[in-house]
């Protein structure tokens, strides 16, 4: 389980630099649209609104354990997770990778290097490979460690019952041979479930956190506006995604709450600080436009890399699901909806 408050520390590192915007700028921002009596009211709804969303959005999949039709053991529940991973998909392709290559790519900046290189598609596909790597290693390593406390249990039977006489051997033996090993084969699924579900939540941690800051420190009503609706979905429909994943990894309540609470958290937060830091940060200064960008590629990599490899591609090529047309068909559906509803969310955040 990884640590939110370790996590919120190496972002604010990160992010330190846009706190000193100030005095490195060459684009001065836009003051045509400035009124912050109006944007203040406006940027409180946009906090208490994303909040309440997002936390729903987390906990809808979760609490829909107690419902039997809507438990991770049903159909439909590929349905739902298959929506969740086309917002997923469509946050990564349609909204934050975009606004990487703008930022990145703006006048802003110097031509050298930063007009000589695709920065932005460099930097997802680094996310998109160190995400690999980290899902690759962490699993394998969970994995062996739940093969290990197997073999352990299985040996401590076998000593037990060798005291009992043979045939009392024998028959015991077989028992626990056929009951361990689907053990360990679902400990090691629970293993995969629980680091899908702590890496998609880092991806989407980086990037509602560059949401919130800039909604925050924004002073523009017209531009905030059409953001407390547009965000409030997008964090409902994003929550659902993570909320799906950990519904299927099953952590501990106090691990679900900590998870629950550092996404809902986590845009708020964001807005709190760009409301702090919104009379000395310039979106526009070369230092916040590369820091933005940079963290904006790596999280697209990453929240694409996920939706498609850890979420459809294991959802689609489930047995289950392979055998049944209907589902097929309907997953299919889903899916489309999930990423053309946040494609258009596009038109507005």
């Amino acid at each position: 389980m990884m640590r939110p408050l370790a996590l919120l520390f190496f972002l604010s590192l990160l992010l330190l630099p846009l706190f000193t915007v100030a005095g490195d700028c060459d684009c001065s921002p836009d003051d045509g649209d400035r009124n912050k009596s109006k944007a203040r009211p406006l940027k409180i709804a946009a906090f208490f609104s994303i909040l309440v969303c997002g936390a729903i959005g987390v906990c809808l999949p979760i609490l829909s354990k107690s419902i039997p039709a809507l438990s991770p053991e049903n159909d439909i529940f590929f349905v739902i997770k298959a929506f969740a991973a086309g917002v997923i998909l469509a946050t990564g392709f349609i909204h934050i990778l975009p606004d990487a290559f703008e930022n990145l790519t703006s006048p802003c900046l110097n031509d050298n290097p930063w007009g000589k290189f695709p920065f932005a598609g460099f930097g997802a596909m680094l996310g998109a490979l160190g995400t690999l790597m980290v899902d690759t290693l962490a699993t394998s390593y969970f994995s062996r460690a739940a093969r290990a406390v197997g073999n352990e249990d299985n040996k401590g039977d076998a000593e037990m019952n060798g005291s009992a006489g043979d045939h009392r051997v024998v028959h015991v033996h077989a028992t626990h041979g056929h009951a361990h090993g689907p053990a360990v084969d679902g400990s090691e699924k629970l293993v995969r479930n629980r680091v899908i579900s702590q890496v998609l939540e880092l991806g989407i941690v980086v990037h509602s956190v560059i949401i919130g800051i800039s909604l925050g420190a924004s002073d523009s009503p017209s531009t905030i506006r059409p953001l407390v609706a547009a965000l409030s979905f997008h964090q409902f429909f994003e929550g659902m995604g993570l909320g799906g994943c950990i519904a299927q990894a099953k952590f501990k309540i106090k691990s679900i709450a900590t998870m629950i609470l550092f996404f809902s958290l986590t845009t708020p937060v964001g807005i709190a600080i760009g409301f702090g830091i919104s009379t000395v940060y310039n979106e526009n200064s070369p230092t916040a436009l590369i820091v933005e960008g940079c963290l904006n590629s790596v999280a697209a990599g990453i929240l694409i890399y996920m939706a498609l490899v850890d979420l459809l591609a294991e959802d689609f090529m489930n047995p289950r699901v392979q055998s049944k047309g209907k589902l097929q068909f309907w997953i299919n559906v889903s899916l489309l909806i999930g990423a053309g509803l946040m494609s258009l969310l596009a038109k507005w955040a």
